[in-house]
């Protein structure tokens, strides 16, 4: 069984939309054990045991490559996993792997980082900042840009199949209105969404505990998420 550790945020739904396009199901092939960020439940010692970076999502399949246990934390690193176990959407020839690699890459490097922090300033910082609100929209506007130039060439973002590299960029525009993002300005990038957010296994996976998803409630929540016990050593 696996038990993927989770919470409804992009990096979350990234595996669970990708378990589901694996054909398993959540409640027969896997569960999943919630990880109110927003609660703390993030710096618990049971957590912290399986992710120590005290980010969401973590994974455990009790049968591991070795057929033993395994346990693993960062999204993208459980995304190539469950492509090597279920030897699915990530190609076999060395030159397309590593074309999907590389926006894996860009995915974790570029469009998480900079539109996390777009999420920030603009719908989340205490104060309005215009300069980080400047900064981080137009940054958000170029890898949007990026991606639809990417796309005037090919069906799917590193190349004419669906793989983790999809998978892993789309639950992040899902935002994209809190993001400052008129789609007229990415007609390719547009299409794209349109025609991830239709497969089912898509649609199955940003489900999953969506209806924990709620609006930040007060002080003690917002320090949580964004004050100074996220920095403790623990």
């Amino acid at each position: 069984m696996i038990t993927v550790y989770s919470w409804p945020t992009p990096n979350g739904h990234k595996v669970h939309v990708m378990l589901e396009e694996c054909g398993l199901r959540l409640g027969r092939d896997w569960q999943v054990v919630p990880v109110n960020i927003g609660a703390g439940d993030q710096f618990k010692p049971e957590f912290l045991a399986i992710s120590p970076n005290n980010k969401i999502p973590a994974l455990v399949d009790t049968d591991g490559p070795d057929g033993k246990p395994i346990a693993l934390f960062e999204s993208g690193a459980i995304l190539l996993y469950l492509a090597s176990k279920m030897a699915k959407f990530l190609p076999k020839s060395d030159r397309l792997k590593f074309q999907v690699l590389q926006w894996l890459m860009f995915q974790m490097g570029s469009v998480g980082p900079m539109l996390g922090q777009t999420h920030h300033f603009r719908n989340y910082a205490p104060e309005k900042i215009d300069y980080a609100i400047n900064r981080y929209t137009n940054e958000t506007k170029r890898l949007y840009g990026v991606m639809d130039k990417q796309l005037v060439t090919r069906k799917f973002i590193a190349c004419n199949q669906y793989t983790i590299a999809d998978i892993a960029i789309f639950p992040w525009l899902r935002s994209w209105e809190n993001q400052g993002i008129t789609w007229a300005d990415y007609p390719n990038l547009k299409i794209w969404f349109d025609l991830i957010s239709a497969r089912p296994a898509v649609q199955r996976g940003v489900a999953v505990l969506a209806e924990l998803r709620k609006p930040i409630r007060d002080d003690k929540e917002r320090e949580i998420l964004f004050g100074s016990t996220q920095y403790q050593r623990r």
